[in-house]
């Protein structure tokens, strides 16, 4: 078996691997795997250099496959284990090689991402020079600004990914991905200049949710029914939103929260930690356990072993979830200026739910009309979550939005809200047009000529000071 391991964002040097390499090789035949040092390639990618960007890693990802293990004009069989950037790195070259339609030519076997920021990092949003100095992450490197943009929460490239996984069958491919994270911080190896690194439900770089190949993605589209609601003081007219169609969900990707792993570090990074051949640390064995699964089966069975071990882990710990809302109008134009509120209780008002669900909220700074929300999932699934509103701007004039609203039961918290996982609403606003935008005089107005000649004291219709009329265009 040929594994290739493939390192994070910003790595300068192969000792990012640790000994996992060596341990791999060592144990493996304690599992009846067939894996010798000389079966094991570690790669080494430029992510620090701010002209590079996803599309040329995965170019030169596969024309090193193509000059490494070659079978005639095609890349041999392998399995991948990753680590964080890496994990979203061979997603992306899988899905531009061969994608959903043509997974059964693909010569990827086992995909192994070790905390792999598959819906992003809250860090990123930090820009260049701050995250730079984060050492668990950086290692002192200056990171490249477009994969930067790639990992930012709630990327418009991370959407499309996760939007073409929804088409793919894994395990009737013998194509095996797994993702196994961490939710612990490393206190003793963190420079501690901002909140994420200390998140809750993270490993102090990415979240358990930002990590989990399960999401939902649900779209919303304006209807025409209105209501009247009390929006702080005010009374507000509002349209509910509707939901289009079902919740889509991928096929199932088993995951495992590993207990006491951060993300980085020699004493607890999930990948690093690793500091000896003989190692006993609980990912090794869950690794080597996911290596050996070759059917669909066996796929099955290894995702409850994985989901008892999470449970185990996350027994006397919070979960959380994130959320995504994505605003665009019908004219297939992003909304960028709006307010979105979560409502709570039967009258459906803001400051209705429990204290404790809010964790944080962030809007992408190159897509601003992203914006994601991360909140405490075991407090607000308890909680009388009823509804979400936006208010979106401008909210008059010649072209607007109508304020609009969405009103959650108990089966839409169900169906749409999970633990772990993160949840993409795709909402879409009417654009409001007055008809005043575009209105045409009659050229024989006698008002404003005498046989072909302007009167010197008329002028042809001057609409310097039009002012919309309260009509809307169909």
């Amino acid at each position: 078996m040929i594994v290739i391991f493939v390192h994070g964002w910003s790595v300068t040097d192969t000792n990012t691997y640790g000994l996992l390499p060596e341990a791999i090789a060592k144990q493996a035949n304690l599992y009846g795997l067939d894996i010798d040092i000389k079966h094991l390639w570690l790669g080494r990618y430029i992510s620090f250099n701010d002209t590079v960007n996803m599309g040329d890693i995965i170019r030169a990802f596969d024309r090193a496959l193509r000059d490494v293990i070659p079978v005639g004009d095609d890349i041999g069989e392998f399995s991948c284990i990753t680590h964080s950037t890496g994990g979203p790195v061979v997603r992306e070259w899988l899905d531009r090689y061969y994608g959903s339609t043509h997974l059964a030519q693909s010569p990827l076997r086992h995909l192994i991402m070790l905390a792999p920021a598959n819906h992003g990092s809250p860090l990123a949003a930090l820009g260049k020079q701050r995250v730079g100095r984060i050492k668990a992450w950086f290692d002192d490197v200056e990171p490249g600004q477009l994969i930067l943009n790639w990992l930012s929460l709630g990327s418009q490239q991370q959407i499309d990914l996760s939007s073409a996984y929804l088409d793919y069958q894994p395990a009737d491919n013998c194509f095996y991905p797994f993702v196994l994270t961490g939710q612990t911080i490393d206190k003793k190896f963190y420079d501690f200049v901002n909140n994420y690194l200390t998140e809750p439900g993270s490993d102090g770089v990415v979240r358990v949710s930002g990590a989990n190949m399960n999401f939902t993605m649900v779209k919303f589209v304006e209807s025409e029914a209105t209501d009247t609601v009390v929006h702080g003081t005010e009374e507000l007219n509002v349209n509910l939103l509707k939901l289009v169609d079902s919740a889509k969900r991928p096929e199932p990707v088993p995951l495992c929260v590993i207990p006491n792993a951060s993300h980085s570090g020699k004493d607890k990074g999930i990948m690093r930690s690793v500091i000896s051949d003989k190692s006993k640390k609980p990912q090794l064995a869950e690794i080597l356990k996911c290596l050996q699964v070759d059917s669909a089966a066996k796929y099955k069975a290894r995702e409850q072993e994985l989901l008892t071990l999470t449970q185990q882990t996350q027994r006397n710990s919070k979960r959380y979830t994130n959320l995504v809302f994505v605003l665009k109008d019908d004219q297939a134009e992003p909304i960028t200026d709006y307010d979105i509120v979560l409502l709570g209780g039967p009258e459906r008002e803001p400051n209705k739910l429990t204290k404790g669900f809010f964790v944080d909220r962030q809007k992408n700074a190159v897509n601003p009309n992203h914006l994601i929300y991360y909140i405490n999932y075991d407090v607000i699934s308890k909680s009388q979550l009823t509804g979400f509103r936006v208010i979106a701007r401008p909210n008059q004039g010649f072209s607007f939005y109508h304020a609009v609203e969405y009103r959650l039961d108990a089966a839409d918290i169900d169906t749409l809200l999970k633990p772990n996982e993160t949840l993409y609403l795709d909402i879409e606003l009417h654009r409001r047009v007055d008809k005043a935008v575009f209105l045409l005089d009659e050229a024989n107005d006698p008002k404003m000529h005498k046989e072909g000649v302007l009167f010197k004291s008329e002028t042809r219709h001057d609409f310097k000071g039009q002012q919309p009329i309260d009509k809307q265009v169909d």
